[in-house]
């Protein structure tokens, strides 16, 4: 596919998108729902901060530490202790989340803090798994032309490895970005705020345009994270190892 075709493929869903939200809007305005709604205006820009603040934490931690893992597991040393990892952290992943959240509650105390380490182990897993699989897929005549050039083993990872691993990796951050900003609601439930109070609050007094207020932003934030890292993964990784262009 050419690149002309490829980026009218890439934006060929917008104009059904926007007629969709369109039309959303207007039945929302007609039955009053959309009134109603944007009475929780305040409290929803003051609780989208709060769990912008919960989401950028965590998703930092879970990336640095994500990224680690997988590079030190995929080190001639550390290979063979991959097949022992994964499993682990997969298991982790069928924790139910409000359990790992409980957990960390236990360990940290209640608040902020908690909800941080309980979100970024929740999006380990695809980091992990997608930067060992990245890794282990540069082909071996890359790296054995690196080191014929005479390059260091860092040099190589960085230069080399990296680069070439560096669509499937932001492919693993971009699915524990979604992950992450979807399940931080959950945080309320240990005291650590967000938009999970308008959500469990609308719930609890049965309330829907007090949910909706909470999840509607919840929703527009998870589908910004992920438009924003794939436009990262679709102009930062060069032509020849991007699939997309």
């Amino acid at each position: 596919m050419t690149g002309v075709a490829a980026s009218e493929n890439r934006w060929s869903w917008q104009p059904i998108l926007l007629l969709l939200v369109f039309a959303l809007g207007a039945y929302g305005q007609a039955t009053g729902t959309v009134p109603s709604v944007l009475k929780h205006s305040a409290d929803v820009l003051y609780l989208v901060r709060q769990q912008l603040r919960l989401v950028g934490a965590s998703a930092a931690i879970a990336i640095v530490v994500g990224i680690g893992i997988g590079v030190v597991l995929t080190r001639p040393h550390f290979r063979r202790y991959a097949d022992i990892v994964l499993p682990v952290v997969n298991l982790g992943a069928t924790v139910p989340t409000l359990a790992k959240l409980a957990i960390a509650m236990a360990i940290l105390g209640i608040g902020a803090p908690a909800a941080i380490f309980g979100l970024a182990v929740l999006t380990l897993l695809p980091i992990v798994s997608n930067t060992i699989s990245g890794l282990r897929a540069v082909p071996e005549a890359l790296i054995d032309a690196a080191r014929g050039m005479g390059m260091t083993r860092n040099q190589i990872l960085w230069q080399v490895e990296l680069p070439n691993a560096l669509f499937v990796i932001l492919a693993g951050i971009r699915t524990a970005l979604v992950i992450n900003v979807g399940t931080a609601p959950l945080a309320f439930l240990i005291g650590a705020g967000g938009l999970g109070e308008l959500i469990f609050t609308g719930i609890d007094l049965m309330e829907p345009t007090m949910l909706l207020a909470g999840a509607i932003p919840t929703a527009l934030l998870a589908i910004v994270a992920d438009f924003l890292v794939g436009q990262i993964q679709y102009w930062l990784v060069p032509r020849g190892v991007n699939p997309l262009r």
